[in-house]
């Protein structure tokens, strides 16, 4: 599955960083997302969800109501299948946008998801 990380960090503390690294051990193909940071453990960071040429399954979300609402077309115009809300990241204008657009909005923990195999 082909996963955009968007708010991905290079912080080892961070849950965006804790998710690209078991995505990627969880066989996925990741696509961290953050603007200034450059790479992540050997992986390409990209500054925005349009710079990514590949069709994208699932979003992953790890950044606030405000910078999500701002990117919000774009991540509805790269089409996934789902989008995923982890806590403190709910947008319910972006979650409404995105079911309008036929993708799942999902509020959840990819971690957990990924840990108990509900991914």
């Amino acid at each position: 599955m082909k996963v955009a990380v968007i708010g991905a960090s290079n912080k080892v503390d961070r849950y965006s960083y804790k998710a690209v690294i078991l995505l990627k051990e969880k066989g996925h193909q990741v696509f961290p997302v953050h603007q200034r940071v450059k790479e992540i453990e050997g992986i390409k960071v990209y500054k925005s969800i349009c710079e990514i040429d590949e069709d994208i399954d699932t979003v992953t979300m790890y950044v606030g109501e405000k910078i999500s609402t701002v990117i919000g077309q774009d991540i509805v115009d790269k089409k996934p299948n789902r989008i995923i809300f982890n806590p403190g990241t709910e947008n319910a204008g972006l979650e409404s946008l995105a079911k309008k657009n036929g993708i799942d909005a999902v509020n959840a923990c990819t971690l957990v998801m990924l840990k108990t195999g509900l991914f």
